[in-house]
């Protein structure tokens, strides 16, 4: 007899499957097509997890409509392994972003970003140079600082501090407010005499190649920006747990259905 659960699974799970074909098909496009760092970034977590997702899939469908109770087990134990890793990282992702925002500049539109006020996690992670190095070229290929100069064309300091920037913009297209550097364009700021404390004012050079991409402020704008993309994947997750249990109680109903199935079938 079929039962209700073991039908939802088997619908549930070929919808999965379906949607593990384009994941799969696109990392292994980035793999062999990728021209860029940033572009094949994605490649191998995107292979790992349609196979992931396939797979789990297959067996969920196999274990339904065959009444294979093993393959049930280990959907379950899967599903089990998921809801753990989701909750976890969901508590871990609200942890590492509940410290850090812009810094409001008086009669400026746009904030600016400080490394010190994130998480030490957080800045361990960005002061890794080789991680950084990734991350900056990331940047630097998504062409971050150009979109400035086209834009609009601002023809003084105080033009362009009435432009909203968003954090990586402020953070690695134009050096940091104590600086006090000459404005020329968004992009290009002529240096002064003067001392400062800030670090970020000599790491900071016109040049588009390098602007202040190594800045700190530049550091601390990605930090943010990551920040507002975890919480909303924090959230996303507490939605996504709650469909892995309502799985996870299916699949319990799905192996008791199979096994009173066994039972039947020895008489």
């Amino acid at each position: 007899m079929v039962r209700c659960s073991n039908s939802l699974i088997v619908i549930l799970n070929f919808f999965v499957f379906l949607l593990s074909i384009p994941i799969l098909s696109s990392g292994i496009w980035l793999s062999l097509h990728g021209h860029t760092q940033c572009e094949r970034f994605f490649d191998k977590p995107m292979i790992a997890l349609g196979a992931f997702l396939m797979v789990v899939a297959l067996a969920g469908v196999v274990g339904s409509c065959c009444r294979v109770t093993w393959l049930l087990w280990f959907y379950l134990c899967v599903m089990c392994l998921s809801i753990i890793v989701v909750f976890g990282f969901t508590i871990f992702a609200f942890h590492v972003t509940n410290k850090g925002s812009g810094e409001t500049i008086p009669g400026k539109a746009y904030k600016e970003y400080r490394l010190g006020d994130y998480s030490e996690w957080m800045q361990k992670r960005m002061n890794n140079n080789h991680r950084w190095k990734n991350i900056r070229s990331c940047l630097y290929e998504g062409k971050l600082c150009n979109r400035l100069e086209i834009s609009g064309r601002y023809h003084n300091a105080s033009e362009f501090s009435k432009k909203d920037l968003n954090s990586l913009e402020s953070g690695c297209c134009k050096p940091s407010n104590d600086c006090n550097f000459t404005y020329i364009s968004p992009t290009v700021w002529n240096k002064t005499s003067e001392t400062n404390k800030n670090p970020d004012c000599n790491t900071w050079d016109s040049d588009s190649k390098k602007l202040c991409y190594d800045c700190t402020a530049c550091k601390a704008g990605f930090i943010y920006n990551l920040k507002t993309s975890w919480k909303m994947v924090a959230v996303i997750n507490i939605i996504f747990l709650v469909v892995l249990f309502i799985v996870f109680a299916m699949s319990c109903c799905a192996i008791k259905n199979n096994k009173k199935d066994d039972s039947y079938a020895q008489f």
